[in-house]
């Protein structure tokens, strides 16, 4: 029965397997438009230049203008290091997502590829997560460019680090705009996109250029106490620190896979180019902050190292130098790097929700689609949820670990969800194959919770109430819903995720970061973290469901559209 589709059993006619890259005839593109159907469908409109742009643009946002200044803060100049190993350990991760995007172009794809490996139990805590982190990012780029601003327009910013009542109308105003740009349709999106992302990129490499020509003091990377004046420790905590949020973002082009032209060639492509972009970019900008910084504001050391400016580090640095163009520049960035990230991810996140209305996690009033295939009704869902954004929460940075950790567990199901489906679906066409995929799959594993381990206890006890609430109202749909009416959640193969997270959990309390009861000595924690990862990784794949029953997932996600 498993290996004959669901929708033939029902009498439904089941269109020929998808092959990556080529629209099959009629409907049977997932998340794609078909000639014949009476429902709106997302249209195919992106090329490789808009994908890239769309990834691109998500990875150079408020981390450009905030990421070097608390890196530094937390591991000095060491803090390159930190830059260049997030570039490392995320091109893995991107690597494996360029197979599952090229694989399965589908809208929403970090909310289905779990789905389609381990079943609909495992499938929601990754859309949920993914969903989490997507809907918060809008709302915190709008607040780092507020917070920004504010020291041109005081009154932006409370003293508490919070919006004041005329914080919150533009920032509220601000993501409205992203919101009716996204109703208004993906090719308006892309075009918009496009403009805002060759700006976000020229003015980072601008501000490198200038700074390196003008002010550039090689003292400084020995100041305050040598090159690693916190040690390991430092580099490790930079990461979750503003670190590897900057970078994150290299996925949503496998998000937007249901609306790529040729999804099998431009979605890997896409999301290697943007990623290896985005590294160079942000460690060159690493370069140049500590390079301009006045030797005397580091001296003593990293807290404060441009003093009173710390909202805005390179816009103080150029006024300091007499760059008063470059300043001017850098406060208008302020506004267009933010404002082009929040753009896509009110998208993204929209596009997240579609995709658990359609696989049944949530309500299905979130899968409609407007005339034009937008999601409309998942669009505006985003935007209520991102005005609750604004309220009162912590600063930037601890905003910003929060939701990488939520990220990078979301990244985890990917390496697992790779492992299970080629397994599993050995005979569907992959037009970007990753190499040695049972090593880089497990380096990907570990990689993420590595680096969910690093944002600390504190973050992690807050990550385990949001999964909590997720599956709260996870619970309550499904028992609303008639018996029968969607797939059985496949208990035996999301069973691994209580000890995955319950034991990274406790890890995390008793190791030595974020206020961590530093228990576990430090090297011998991260030779924890990795063992334990590894026996979860061969728990999960071990328990996934038997490949008839993933194939027949895949098969019915292909037929449902």
């Amino acid at each position: 029965m498993y290996g004959q589709p669901a929708a033939k059993r029902r009498g439904v006619a089941v269109p020929p397997p998808l092959t990556p890259g080529k629209p099959p005839p009629g409907p049977g593109r997932p998340g794609l438009g078909a000639s014949g159907s009476s429902d709106p469908r997302m249209s195919p409109h992106l090329g490789l230049v808009g994908l890239t742009f769309v990834s691109l643009g998500s990875i150079i946002g408020s981390g450009w203008l905030l990421g070097a200044l608390t890196a530094s803060r937390v591991a000095g100049a060491a803090s390159l290091v930190a830059w260049a190993l997030a570039g490392l350990l995320i091109i893995g991760l991107a690597l494996v997502h360029a197979e599952l995007g090229a694989t399965y172009p589908v809208a929403g794809g970090s909310a289905r590829y779990t789905h389609l490996a381990l079943g609909p139990l495992s499938g929601f805590v990754a859309g949920w997560l993914a969903w989490i982190q997507a809907v918060a990012l809008a709302p915190i780029e709008a607040e780092a460019a507020l917070s920004y601003l504010n020291n041109v327009w005081p009154g932006l910013i409370g003293p508490d680090g919070t919006l004041t009542g005329r914080g919150l109308a533009l920032g509220a105003a601000a993501l409205g705009l992203c919101t009716v740009v996204n109703v208004l349709g993906v090719r308006r999106f892309a075009d918009t996109n496009a403009v805002t992302v060759v700006w976000k990129f020229l003015v980072p490499v601008l501000t490198v250029v200038t700074l390196l020509a003008v002010a550039f003091h090689p003292s400084n990377f020995h100041a305050g106490g040598g090159f690693a004046p916190f040690g390991a420790h430092g580099i490790f905590a930079a990461l979750p620190a503003g670190v590897v949020f900057a970078l994150q973002g290299f996925e949503q082009a496998v998000q937007m896979g249901a609306e790529a032209r040729d999804p099998g060639r431009d979605v890997p492509r896409a999301v290697i180019l943007a990623t290896l972009l985005g590294t160079v970019v942000y460690l060159l900008l690493a370069v140049a902050f500590i390079g301009a910084l006045a030797p005397g504001a580091i001296a003593g050391g990293w807290s404060h190292p441009v003093g009173a400016g710390d909202y805005g580090p390179y816009a103080t640095i150029a006024t300091a130098l007499g760059l008063t163009w470059l300043a001017v520049l850098l406060y208008i960035d302020a506004v267009v790097s933010p404002g082009g990230t929040a753009l896509i991810y009110v998208g993204t996140s929209a596009r997240l929700a579609y995709s658990m209305g359609r696989t049944g996690y949530l309500p299905r009033a979130l899968r409609r689609l407007d005339q034009r295939g937008t999601p409309v009704v998942a669009i505006l869902l985003a935007y209520g949820i991102g005005l609750v954004m604004f309220l009162p929460f912590p600063s930037w940075q601890q905003l910003v670990t929060l939701i990488s950790s939520a990220t990078f567990l979301t990244y985890a199901f990917a390496p697992i969800a790779l492992t299970v489906l080629r397994r599993a679906d050995p005979d569907r066409p992959r037009p970007y194959r990753l190499p040695v995929a049972p090593l880089l799959s497990r380096f990907a594993f570990v990689t993420s919770n590595l680096i969910v381990y690093w944002a600390g206890w504190g973050n992690d006890q807050k990550l385990a109430v949001a999964i909590s609430v997720g599956l709260a109202l996870f619970a309550g749909f499904r028992l609303t819903q008639p018996a029968g009416r969607w797939p059985a959640l496949e208990w035996r193969s999301a069973v691994w995720m209580i000890p995955w997270l319950g034991g990274l959990t406790v890890i995390s309390w008793l190791g030595q970061f974020g206020g961590g009861r530093a228990l576990i000595p430090f090297w011998a924690d991260l030779a924890v973290v990795v063992a334990f990862s590894l026996a979860i990784f061969e728990t999960a794949v071990r328990t996934a469901p038997a490949p008839d029953r993933s194939r027949e997932l895949v098969e019915t996600e292909i037929a449902s559209f």
